[in-house]
C-alpha cells in the first residue's frame, strides 16, 4: 500500500475515533440529565446524524454501556487519587466524599444502564470501586475500627446501596444536596462501626 493510500485511511480512522468520543461524551451528558434521553437527543448533542451514531453503536444498550464504562473509567481515576493512608475511618470519609460526588453525578446514567444492561455486566463495571472499598474495610477490620461480624462483601454492597439510595433521594428532592455528603458519610460510618460487646450478629 502506498503512503498516499494509507493517509486517507488513517484520516478516516481518526475521524471515526473523534466521532465516537463525541458520541460517548454526549451520551454521558444527556443520560446524566435524563435516563430516558433518546438516540435523537444524543446524536443532536454529539453533532452527528443517526446513521453515523448507529454506525458506531448499533443499539441503545451498546451506547449506554459505552457511556457508563467511560464514566466509570473517569471515576476510577478520581478515586485512585484519594489518599487512603492513615486511620481507616478518616480514609473512609475521604473516599466517601469522592465516591458520593461521582455517584450523584452519574445516578441518572446508572438508571439508564439498569434498564438495558444485565446485572452481571453492571457488577463488572463497578468491580474496581467495589474492590477499593473492600480493601479499606478489611484494613479497618484488621485495625479493629470496623465491624468483623458481617461479611466484607455484604458491607461493601450496603455502602453501594446507600450511595445510590442517597442519589435517588436527592434527585427526588427529599435530600438537600448541601447535606447529602454528610448524611451519606454518617450513615456509612454507623453501618461499619463495631457492635457493642455481646451485640454482634449471629453467625
Amino acid at each position: 500500500m502506498s503512503s498516499t493510500e494509507a493517509r486517507p485511511k488513517q484520516r478516516r480512522r481518526a475521524d471515526a475515533e473523534r466521532s465516537i468520543v463525541r458520541i460517548v461524551a454526549a451520551a454521558r451528558s444527556c443520560l446524566g440529565r435524563d435516563p430516558d434521553a433518546t438516540i435523537d437527543d444524543i446524536a443532536k448533542a454529539a453533532g452527528v446524524g443517526r446513521m453515523t451514531l448507529y454506525g458506531h453503536f448499533p443499539n441503545r444498550a451498546e451506547l449506554v454501556e459505552a457511556a457508563l464504562a467511560d464514566a466509570m473509567r473517569a471515576g476510577d481515576e478520581t478515586l485512585s487519587a484519594v489518599d487512603l493512608g492513615g486511620d481507616a475511618r478518616e480514609a473512609l470519609t475521604r473516599l466517601l466524599g469522592s465516591s458520593w460526588s461521582l455517584v450523584a453525578e452519574s445516578a441518572a446514567l446508572l438508571q439508564a444502564a439498569q434498564g438495558v444492561l444485565p446485572a452481571g455486566r453492571l457488577r463488572t463495571l463497578h468491580a474496581a470501586p467495589a474492590e477499593r472499598m473492600a480493601q479499606l474495610v478489611r484494613r479497618g477490620q484488621d485495625d479493629g475500627v470496623f465491624r468483623t461480624d458481617l461479611p466484607v462483601t455484604w458491607l461493601v454492597s450496603a455502602v453501594h446501596y446507600l450511595l445510590n439510595g442517597a442519589a435517588e433521594e436527592q434527585r427526588a428532592g427529599r435530600l438537600d444536596p448541601a447535606d447529602a455528603a454528610g448524611v451519606v458519610t454518617a450513615t456509612v460510618r454507623s453501618v461499619l462501626v463495631p457492635p457493642a460487646p455481646g451485640a454482634a450478629a449471629s453467625s
